[in-house]
C-alpha cells in the first residue's frame, strides 16, 4: 500500500526518540501482520487471537504501564501512537488494545492497591490476560450515574447482581472492572462503587454477543451477574467513589478513541490519494480535478488538527495534568474528522470506495463507533461547555 506519509513527515514537538521508534515498529507490524488479516476477520467476525498473542510478545498490551508491574514502561503518548497506527489498517485490532489498556487495565494501575496490582496488574500489563470494563447498562448509557447493578455487603464479600452491556473483550477477558450501586439510599453517582471481578467467579454468565455495524471482529458482549460473590479486597477504591474514578478513566480513554479515529482517517487517506493519482476519467487523473483536490486538502487539514489534538491531550496526561477538557476535544474532533474524511475518501473513489474491494468501506463502518463509545459527541460537547463555563469568573 502507498501511504500518505507526508501528513506525518514533519518533526512532532511532543516526540522524543522512543516515540519515533515505536511508531516505526508498529507501522511495520501493522503493514506486515495486521493489514493482511483485517478484511477476513471483519467478514467472518473472528476475534484476532493470533494478532493479540503477537502484540503481547511485542509489549503492545502494556505500553503506558511501568516495568515494575509488567508493562513496557513507556508513556501515554507512545500508547496513543500505537492505537493510531493499528487503526490505520484495522479498527478491530485498535479497539481491542484500547479497551484492554485504557479501560480494563489503567483503573487498576491508577487506583488499585498494591495487592490488587500484584494479583491482576502484572498479568494485564504483560498481556498474559485481557481486561474489560463494564459501565453501560440497559438503562444507563450516557447517564452512567443511573447504574442499577447492585453490590450488597455480606461479611468480607459483596454479592453482585445486574447486567452490563457493550463490554469490549468481555468474552475473552480475565477481569472486568464494573460499577455497582452499594448504597441504595443514595441516588446518582454518590452511591456507586467499583469492583474488579474475575471472570472465573461463580455466577458470571455470557449474555448477547453483539452483531455490529462495524468493528465486527471486536468482541462486544453482554455480561450478566447473578449472585456473584466478590471479596472486599477487590473493591477498587472507597465505597461511593466508583463514579468519580470511572469518569477519570474515561477522560484518559477518550484520548485513545481519538487516536483510533485519527488512525482510521489516516488509513482512508492512505487509500484515496494513490487512487486519485492513478485513476483517469475524461482523459486525466481524477486527482487533477479541482473539486477532488479540495476534498483531499480538507482531509489533510482535518487529520493534521486531529493529530495535534490527540497528541496534546496525551502529552498533558503524561505531565500529570487533567485531560477532561483536552481529552473531550480530541475525541470529539478526531471522531467527527474520521467520519468526514472517510466519507470523502469513498466519494473520491466512487463505486470502488463503496465496494468491499477497498478497505474504506470497512473503515467507514468502523469509524461510527468513535462518535458513540466512551461518551457520544453530544456528551463531549457538554463536557467542553461545562469546562468553559467553570473557567469564567463570576
Amino acid at each position: 500500500m502507498i501511504r500518505a506519509d507526508i501528513t506525518q513527515a514533519d518533526p512532532v514537538p511532543f516526540f522524543e526518540d522512543h516515540h519515533y521508534e515505536i511508531r516505526e515498529m508498529v507501522q511495520r507490524f501493522a503493514a506486515e501482520v495486521v493489514a493482511p488479516r483485517a478484511a477476513k476477520i471483519d467478514e467472518n467476525k473472528e476475534f484476532p487471537h493470533e494478532t493479540v498473542a503477537e502484540m503481547r510478545e511485542l509489549g503492545l498490551l502494556g505500553v503506558p504501564f511501568s516495568e515494575e508491574w509488567g508493562g513496557t514502561g513507556l508513556d501515554y503518548l507512545a500508547y496513543t501512537i500505537v492505537v493510531e497506527e493499528l487503526a490505520r489498517v484495522c479498527g478491530t485490532t485498535a479497539i481491542t488494545v484500547a479497551a484492554h489498556t485504557s479501560l480494563g487495565t489503567n483503573p487498576i494501575y491508577a487506583f488499585g492497591t498494591d495487592r490488587q496490582k500484584e494479583k491482576y496488574l502484572r498479568k494485564l500489563a504483560s498481556g498474559e490476560m485481557l481486561g474489560a470494563f463494564g459501565l453501560t447498562e440497559p438503562g444507563a448509557g450516557s447517564d452512567a450515574g443511573a447504574t442499577k447493578t447492585t453490590a450488597v455487603k455480606d461479611g468480607d464479600e459483596w454479592i453482585i447482581n445486574g447486567t452490563k452491556v457493550y463490554c469490549t473483550n468481555g468474552t475473552h477477558a480475565g477481569t472486568v472492572i464494573i460499577t455497582t450501586r452499594t448504597n441504595p439510599d443514595v441516588q446518582g453517582p454518590g452511591g456507586v462503587t467499583a469492583f474488579i471481578v474475575e471472570r472465573g467467579f461463580d455466577g458470571i454468565k455470557l449474555g448477547t454477543l453483539e452483531d455490529k455495524l462495524g468493528l465486527r471482529a471486536s468482541d462486544t458482549r453482554e455480561l450478566v451477574f447473578e449472585n456473584v460473590r466478590v471479596p472486599d479486597e477487590n473493591r477498587l477504591g472507597e465505597e461511593g467513589g466508583g463514579f468519580k474514578k470511572f469518569m477519570q478513566t474515561l477522560d484518559a480513554g477518550r484520548i485513545s478513541i481519538g487516536a483510533m479515529s485519527l488512525g482510521l482517517a489516516q488509513g482512508a487517506l492512505d487509500v484515496a490519494l494513490p487512487y486519485a493519482n492513478e485513476r483517469k476519467q475524461f482523459g486525466q487523473r481524477i486527482g487533477e480535478f479541482g473539486a477532488l483536490q479540495e476534498r483531499m486538502a480538507d482531509m489533510a487539514v482535518g487529520i493534521h488538527t486531529a493529530r495535534l489534538a490527540c497528541y496534546h491531550a496525551a502529552a498533558l496526561k503524561d505531565r500529570g495534568h487533567s485531560t477532561n477538557f483536552a481529552g473531550a476535544i480530541a475525541k470529539l474532533h478526531a471522531s467527527e474528522i474520521a467520519m468526514h474524511t472517510i466519507d470523502n475518501a469513498i466519494q473520491i473513489m466512487g463505486g470502488n470506495g463503496y465496494s468491499r474491494e477497498y478497505p474504506v468501506e470497512r473503515m467507514f463502518r468502523d469509524a461510527k463507533l468513535c462518535e458513540i463509545g466512551e461518551g457520544t459527541s453530544e456528551i463531549q460537547r457538554m463536557v467542553i461547555a461545562r469546562s468553559l463555563l467553570k473557567s469564567v469568573s463570576i
